[in-house]
């Protein structure tokens, strides 16, 4: 992380007033004066405020990310770039995606380097609902969402998907509540009814609904309530 953005959220300032207190060789990183705010700090750096230490963060972190299209969500991919790359944070290889998405789909991405809770986050157990945002190549056919609500067949498999809601909100385009994270699931569900998906958004995961604040590619720290909500019967 950038020394200028750790000590603004670690003293609660603006960038520039921690360029300021940088300027006026008031930080020290391992002992010496820093005054660049481009400094990059290592998980292991000791930075001081007029002799203070300052702690960075330590233990379980939660982040959302609003992803954009040609990213995928593994921490290492030898040919595409990764979800990692918008994630200004210390050690940040060691946080995982809790519920990947497709390189060509977009939304709500759920970060973090708690191994216990995204299991609760995508374990079929636990029932964790997703809603997705649906762009179709052709109007949606008349009875689909009753389809929807009493399982879809999908092409290799025995079992019917669970029950799924479909909420219509133009002709091609519709939101879709589904509470398994089968294979491809949504887009497998309308080319069984004879529908192409054209884009796929992920607006919500559970209780955790994307920041509209947060434009494609930017992040923020999930609140205590969101990280409590996962695991939380609906």
């Amino acid at each position: 992380m950038r020394l200028d953005k750790f000590l603004s959220q670690q003293l609660e300032i603006s960038r520039a007033i921690a360029l300021r207190e940088l300027r006026a060789k008031r930080v020290t990183v391992d002992g010496e004066i820093i005054r660049d705010g481009a400094f990059k700090l290592s998980v292991d750096s000791q930075v001081e405020y007029e002799g203070n230490l300052l702690q960075q963060q330590r233990g379980p972190r939660y982040f959302m990310l609003n992803k954009p299209v040609g990213y995928v969500c593994s921490t290492d991919d030898p040919d595409h770039p990764t979800v990692l790359y918008f994630l200004e944070e210390p050690t940040a290889h060691k946080l995982h995606a809790a519920g990947r998405l497709d390189i060509d789909t977009t939304g709500l991405v759920l970060m973090t380097d708690d191994g216990q809770w995204s299991h609760r986050v995508t374990s079929p157990r636990h029932h964790c609902e997703k809603t997705y945002l649906v762009t179709l190549s052709a109007p949606l056919a008349a009875g689909a969402a009753e389809q929807f609500a009493q399982g879809i067949q999908l092409h290799g498999e025995k079992n019917l998907t669970k029950p799924a809601t479909l909420e219509e909100v133009s002709d091609t385009q519709v939101r879709v509540t589904i509470s398994e994270g089968r294979y491809h699931q949504v887009k497998r569900m309308f080319a069984a009814i004879g529908n192409h998906v054209d884009a796929l958004h992920r607006e919500r995961i559970g209780d955790i609904v994307l920041d509209a604040e947060l434009a494609p590619g930017e992040y923020r720290p999930l609140t205590e309530e969101e990280i409590a909500s996962v695991g939380v019967p609906h």
